[in-house]
């Protein structure tokens, strides 16, 4: 099996595996695009309705309560119904509630429909990952799914530059409407030309790996990939909310002008991803030797990220913080989908991507308290200690998948490697 290994880690993808990561990098950009209008919006949207920053603040994390609750059911429905019956599902369902929030005509209606938006894209996440999982072989598994996830860093490139102009000309409404008529070509896209899964999947059952999705939902182990997760978007949602209004409102750029300065750290963020994911697959996991040297870096730019006394300052320190903890994204999953079999890889995606949703529940409405109260240098310091934590239980999380399968008291990943052997050539 050790010869094998090192052949494994630098798969190709094939053509099937190409059409599914070019489809669900489109569905995962239009997710990322769909979530972030509103922070472009928030100035807009606080304005309109006399809003404070912490209840700005409110409506964002009112996304992500029911987005982080919605994770480990929607990995669990993908695992019972299928991975392209519930992709196709949400992408209908949130493209609906994003135009509905253009319809928004109160702040109380506002935090309804967000959170109903917040429901319908939180079912996506654990069955994209299923998708992948069943279209790949484990050698390809990290690199593709660094790619498609490297669209979420895409999307806040490309989010600025499409509801910014939109916002500024047309009014926030307007941007909503145009990224949900986005959302339906997408929906068609993927149901229409969606590939089947891979013949090796047919192999793969829940029943040899004992306890089913219930062993997965009980690990301390799987709960301390979601707490690395839940470190790693303390960072990413907390810039993601509040750095549009703090150019705007505290540095005086225009709205246009704060979203063509996010585009640099976005755009380095999308090829620390897919670099992240490459390095995961050559690794085989082993995320400390990724996530702790990243998230240190992270931290201290973060540190002088706000105490940064100019623009160009703050952007270069935000630049390096967002592109050295988005090394750690793909690592956070490698361990996990490597060594899951496929019927469970949605709960366990779900699982993960549930403890990083946390933290988009937490982080927008803790800074914009920290803002209103201390001051924006605060708001980000607060971003540290998601860097901290991160690192720290990257260290104690298991490295391979020896030791996960021990963890999850799971048989040897040998007997499960050898069982597969003979699907796995019929792809050869």
């Amino acid at each position: 099996m050790a010869p094998s290994s090192p052949d494994r880690s630098r798969e190709r993808l094939d053509r099937g595996a190409r059409i599914t990561v070019a489809l669900l990098f489109g569905a995962w950009l239009i997710d990322y695009v769909d979530r972030l209008v509103i922070n472009l919006a928030l100035p807009s949207i606080g304005e309109e309705f006399d809003l404070s920053r912490a209840q700005q603040g409110l409506a964002v994390s009112a996304f992500f309560l029911a987005y982080a609750v919605c994770q480990i059911p929607g990995g669990m429905l993908a695992d019972r119904y299928g991975a392209r019956r519930v992709t196709c599902w949400a992408l209908l369902l949130w493209s609906a509630f994003t135009a509905l929030t253009g319809f928004a005509g109160s702040f109380a209606i506002l935090l309804v429909v967000r959170f109903l938006f917040g429901a319908a894209e939180g079912i996506f996440p654990g069955a994209s990952m299923k998708a992948i999982t069943e279209r790949t072989t484990p050698g390809q598994r990290m690199g593709a799914n660094g790619v498609v996830q490297s669209a979420n860093a895409m999307g806040a490139v490309l989010a600025p530059l499409v509801a910014a102009p939109l916002i500024t000309q047309f009014g926030w409404r307007s941007a909503f409407f145009t990224v949900a008529g986005i959302g339906v070509f997408v929906y068609a896209a993927v149901r229409l030309w969606l590939p089947e899964p891979i013949a090796q999947d047919a192999g793969h059952r829940v029943r040899p790996f004992g306890g089913g999705a219930g062993a997965v939902l009980r690990s301390p182990a799987m709960w301390g990939f979601a707490a690395m997760f839940f470190g790693y978007d303390i960072i990413v949602w907390g810039l993601n909310t509040w750095v549009p209004s703090y150019l705007s409102q505290e540095r005086g750029i225009s709205l246009t002008s704060a979203g063509a300065l996010a585009v640099i750290p976005a755009a380095v963020a999308a090829a620390a991803v897919i670099t992240g994911g490459r390095l995961a697959d050559r690794l085989q996991g082993n995320q400390r030797r990724i996530v702790v040297p990243s998230m240190s870096v992270a931290a201290v730019a973060l540190i002088l990220m706000a105490t940064a006394s100019g623009t160009a300052v703050f952007i270069l320190w935000m630049t390096v913080a967002v592109g050295s903890a988005s090394l750690s994204y793909m690592p956070v999953y490698a361990v996990p989908l490597r060594s899951l079999p496929p019927g469970l890889t949605g709960a366990g995606a779900g699982l993960i991507t549930f403890g990083g949703q946390l933290a988009g529940v937490i982080a927008p409405t803790a800074m914009g308290l920290l803002a209103d109260r201390l001051g924006f240098g605060a708001a980000f310091g607060f971003l540290v200690l998601g860097a901290v934590l991160a690192g720290v239980v990257a260290v104690f999380t298991p490295q391979d998948s020896a030791s996960f399968h021990r963890a999850l008291r799971l048989p040897d990943p040998t007997a499960a490697s050898s069982a597969s052997r003979p699907a796995e050539s019929e792809l050869t």
